[in-house]
C-alpha cells in the first residue's frame, strides 16, 4: 500500500512550506466575488468570512439533530450531520495544508456541504425526491446551495448568506443537467456552468469530496460496531480494515483484550494512510498533468484523488457498509418508517399550507416550499410535527 511518495517541486503543490499558497489554489484576493457586492471585511479574507457566516447560520445549528445512518433518538454517541461536517473539515484542512491549498475555503465548503440534507439521512432525501418527482425533484446538494443562496434570512439587503463563488461552487458538488441549466439561466457563467461544460471545480472543492468519503467510511465503521449491527469479525473480511487491524495487534498485542481500543487505533491508522495517499497521489496527478495555474487545473481531469489501490480498497469498504450496515434489516425498518413520516408530512402540508410557518405557506411555488420546509427540519421536529398532524407516533 502506498505510503509517502517522493516530494515534488514545492512551487506547484507544497508539503515543505504549507503556509505558502500553491498557484493551483484559490486565492481570496482574486475571488470571483459574491452575488451581491459587499465591502471587504477588515480582518478576514473572503473565505474566512464565508466560514463564519456558515457557522452562525440556522441551518448549521440544525445539523446537530440531523442524522447520518442512525436516527437521532437511537443513541447519544452516534454521528450527526454536525459532527460529520466537523470531521470532514478537520480531514480537509490537514490535506489542504500539505498541498498548499486554501484551508479556509476547504473548511467553509466542508461545514456547508450538508446544509441541505433532510431529516432522517438518505431515507428522508429519497422520500422527499419521490414526493417532488412531478415538481422538479429534490437533490440535497442543490438544496444546500438553496440554503446558502436563498433560505437563510439573516441580512437586511439580500436573502441567503451571500457567500463567495468559490464556496458556493464547492457546496454544489453534484447537479443534474436539467438543474444546471436552470442555474445557468438565473446566473450565466455561475456555479452551474461547469456541469454543462464538463470542467472541474477548484482543487479545494475536489478535496472536500474525498474528505467527505474518507470521513463517512471511518465513522460508519465506528457507529456500526457501537450499534452492534456489524462486528469486527465481519469487518476483517474487508482488506482496508483488516490490514490496519493486523498492524495494530502486531505492534500492540496487549490490546487483544481491549477490542474497543483496537478498533479506534485501526480506524486512526486507516484514516491517516488515506490522507497520506490522497496527498501523494494528488502531487503525482498534478505533475503528470503539467498544469501550473488554477485555470488550467479546471480544464484538466480530477486531480485530487486516491491511488488506484487505495480507491479499490475504499470502494470495497463502501460496498461492505452498504450491504451490511445501510441495508441491515434494523436500519431498513427505521428507514421505512422515516420515509413514511416524510411522505405524510409532505401530503399534509400540501393539503393545508397554513400548517407551515407563514413565510413558507405564502410561497407561490407550494410544492417547492413544502420541500424546503421539510428539508430544514431536524429529526425530532419532523417527528413532533408528524404526530401533531396525523395523531400517530412513529419511531
Amino acid at each position: 500500500m502506498p505510503m509517502f511518495a517522493e516530494s515534488l517541486d514545492v512551487s506547484v503543490l507544497s508539503s515543505q512550506a504549507p503556509s505558502r499558497l500553491s498557484p493551483l489554489a484559490c486565492d481570496p484576493a482574486h475571488s470571483r466575488g459574491r452575488r451581491f457586492a459587499e465591502p471587504a471585511a477588515p480582518t478576514r479574507n473572503a473565505f474566512q468570512r464565508d466560514r463564519d457566516r456558515i457557522v452562525h447560520s440556522t441551518a448549521f445549528r440544525r445539523l446537530v439533530y440531523k442524522t447520518q445512518v442512525f436516527l437521532n433518538h437511537e443513541g447519544d454517541l452516534f454521528r450527526t450531520r454536525l459532527t460529520h461536517s466537523i470531521e470532514v473539515a478537520q480531514l480537509g484542512r490537514s490535506i489542504a495544508r500539505a498541498l498548499g491549498l486554501h484551508e479556509d475555503l476547504v473548511e467553509a465548503v466542508s461545514l456547508a456541504h450538508d446544509l441541505g440534507h433532510t431529516p432522517f439521512g438518505h431515507a428522508g432525501q429519497d422520500a422527499l425526491n419521490d414526493c417532488m418527482s412531478e415538481h422538479g425533484g429534490f437533490e440535497h446538494n442543490l438544496q444546500s446551495l438553496r440554503v446558502v443562496d436563498q433560505l437563510e434570512e439573516r441580512y437586511p439587503a439580500f436573502d441567503g448568506l451571500n457567500l463567495s463563488f468559490e464556496t458556493r461552487e464547492g457546496v454544489l458538488k453534484h447537479c443534474s443537467r436539467s438543474n444546471a441549466e436552470q442555474l445557468e439561466l438565473a446566473e450565466p457563467g455561475g456555479v452551474g456552468r461547469r456541469f454543462m461544460d464538463r470542467t472541474q471545480p477548484s482543487l479545494e472543492a475536489q478535496l472536500c469530496n474525498l474528505a467527505d468519503a474518507i470521513a463517512y467510511n471511518a465513522h460508519d465503521i465506528d457507529d456500526g460496531v457501537r450499534s452492534g449491527l456489524i462486528s469486527i469479525e465481519q469487518l476483517l473480511q474487508v482488506e482496508l480494515f483488516a490490514h490496519y487491524h493486523r498492524q495494530t495487534l502486531a505492534e500492540h498485542p496487549r490490546l487483544s483484550e481491549k477490542p474497543r481500543r483496537v478498533l479506534y487505533e485501526t480506524i486512526r491508522r486507516m484514516l491517516s494512510d488515506q490522507v497520506y495517499d490522497v496527498i501523494d497521489t494528488t502531487r503525482q496527478c498534478v505533475a503528470r498533468s503539467g498544469v501550473t495555474t488554477l485555470a488550467e487545473a479546471r480544464q484538466a481531469g480530477p486531480l485530487v484523488a486516491f491511488s488506484t489501490e487505495m480507491k479499490a480498497r475504499s470502494t470495497e469498504l463502501k460496498q461492505f457498509l452498504f450491504g451490511q450496515l445501510y441495508r441491515h434489516p434494523q436500519v431498513m425498518h427505521t428507514t421505512g418508517q422515516a420515509q413514511q413520516v416524510v411522505r405524510e408530512l409532505f401530503a399534509a402540508y400540501v393539503a393545508q399550507p397554513s400548517e407551515m410557518s407563514a413565510d413558507f405557506a405564502a410561497s407561490a411555488d407550494l410544492h417547492r416550499s413544502v420541500a424546503d420546509y421539510i428539508a430544514g427540519m431536524t429529526d425530532r421536529f419532523a417527528l413532533r410535527e408528524h404526530e401533531r398532524l396525523t395523531g400517530r407516533k412513529l419511531l
